[in-house]
């Protein structure tokens, strides 16, 4: 053994094939089994696409940078249940491209941070984070509440979203800009059937205290207020236990 081991260790070549053939076997045990099941993902009631708003403020957090320090994926691990709330589910994240899991936490995880405070208090720790965290790492974003936000680019993002499978109809896209104004502002005449596309959950208020204009600061406290408010986990992980207990039973009955 000890002189085979010789062997593939001199030889680049052999070494190579023999880590692609483990590769490929580790590869096909972890991917065939997916193909057995109709969806990774279970379908859970409440889950919905994001508002133009919200989308728009998710596009910031992403483009500043945010993930790389505050992650978005509760593990079942006791400290972390303890700290942040019910483990997060695969079906919270079904439309994020890409999601924003990991374990790299700078500051704490925002997978549930919805509704916890106030949009006063978001907006004032974007644009101070040291006021509230002593020693905090974090830049201030007090820009966001300058810059105002480009309507133009949400018709677009609901397009590329689509084409990637999420389901944003064709009013939803003819209605993006408007959409975003309604959502910031609850007191805009003229028709209003934001809930009706986006559910009742949608949150329509003034998030930035500017109620005359749309910033990006209204958008991502927007996107930070809707997350893991949207459904109840513990509610949900209970009832998939209950429906795969009752499969499990009745192929053992099949089988009996």
């Amino acid at each position: 053994m000890s002189k085979l081991h010789q062997m593939i260790e001199r030889n680049s070549l052999v070494m190579v094939l023999m880590i692609t053939i483990v590769a490929s076997i580790g590869g096909i045990i972890e991917i065939a089994p997916l193909f057995t099941i109709e969806n990774t993902i279970e379908k859970v009631e409440g889950m919905r696409p994001y508002t133009p708003l919200e989308l728009a403020g998710r596009d910031i957090y992403v483009r500043e940078g945010c993930y790389a320090c505050h992650s978005q994926m509760i593990r079942t691990l006791k400290t972390d249940v303890d700290r942040y709330g019910h483990y997060s589910l695969a079906a919270e994240s079904m439309y994020d491209h890409p999601f924003q899991w990991g374990s790299k936490r700078t500051g704490p995880d925002l997978a549930r941070v919805g509704l916890k405070y106030s949009d006063d208090w978001h907006v004032a720790h974007m644009k101070e984070p040291r006021r509230f965290v002593e020693g905090s790492i974090m830049p201030g974003y007090a820009f966001l509440a300058d810059n105002d936000l480009d309507l133009d680019r949400a018709p677009l993002s609901l397009k590329a979203l689509r084409m990637a499978g999420d389901p944003y109809t064709d009013k939803m896209i003819a209605e993006a800009k408007q959409d975003i104004l309604r959502q910031a502002d609850p007191e805009l005449e003229g028709e209003d059937d934001l809930e009706e596309r986006y559910g009742e959950k949608v949150q329509i208020r003034d998030f930035d205290g500017q109620p005359k204009r749309v910033t990006e600061m209204d958008a991502i406290v927007a996107y930070l207020q809707m997350l893991g408010t949207l459904i109840d986990p513990k509610q949900v992980s209970d009832k998939i236990r209950a429906e795969e207990a009752a499969k499990s039973k009745a192929l053992k009955g099949e089988s009996q």
